[in-house]
């Protein structure tokens, strides 16, 4: 039986290839697995749309938000209010907006848009200085990406980023640990030092996490 306590505190990346490990769904039905993991009570999903590097699509993610009723985030290098609203259209109910490729302005701009069409805009940080621009913003969701989004996730980041960055992040944030989680142990670790939610994607889909949950 899986653990519904363990399972609510995750949300499954649907990213079909990585760049460093290659295809990730390996001829797997991810509507049929989306199916699974809403029965497992898992948090949510997130899609990765970005088609020239990891793959995605908007069809994949339509066809998600029409098979499940769990919350789905868009991630994509969201810039514009048009992609709010092609987000909002294939039916997300949050988006993914990158401290990397904004300024400081530009960044408050499309949260604040993001907040006022329904969506929730999840602010993603690397560096202490983006944490700083997030708090700036008043972004009450934070994803702390221990992979470097700006060379693609190539790197060799781990968990241990999250341990260092949650220490400024604002009290009363929601904290998502993203990406670089390994094994089950790692997203103990995230949780362990105050992360909501840990986003897993390839330890998943390559079925190297325990407990069952990550079987699909």
């Amino acid at each position: 039986m899986i653990d519904k306590e363990i399972a609510g505190k995750v949300i499954i990346d649907f990213k079909p290839i990585s760049p460093q490990y290659g295809d990730l769904f390996k001829g797997r039905n991810p509507l049929e697995v989306a199916r699974n993991l809403e029965n497992a009570g898992v948090l949510g999903l997130s899609v990765v749309t970005e088609k020239a590097h990891f793959g995605g699509s908007l069809d994949l993610l339509r066809a998600l938000t029409g098979t499940v009723s769990l919350p789905v985030l868009r991630k994509d290098f969201i810039r514009t209010e048009a992609d709010l609203q092609e987000t909002l259209d294939c039916g997300a109910t949050g988006v993914l907006l990158i401290c990397s490729v904004f300024s400081s302005n530009s960044l408050k701009a499309l949260h604040e848009k993001a907040l006022l069409m329904g969506l929730k805009p999840v602010v993603e940080v690397h560096t202490h200085t983006e944490m700083e621009l997030a708090i700036s913003i008043g972004a009450k969701i934070i994803g702390i990406n221990n992979k470097d989004i700006t060379v693609f996730e190539k790197d060799n980041g781990t968990v241990d980023h999250t341990l260092e960055l949650i220490r400024s992040a604002p009290k009363g944030a929601f904290i998502i640990s993203e990406s670089g989680i390994s094994c089950w142990k790692d997203a103990e670790k995230a949780l362990a030092v105050g992360a909501n939610a840990v986003l897993i994607g390839t330890a998943f889909w390559q079925g190297r996490l325990t407990p069952e949950i990550i079987k699909c």
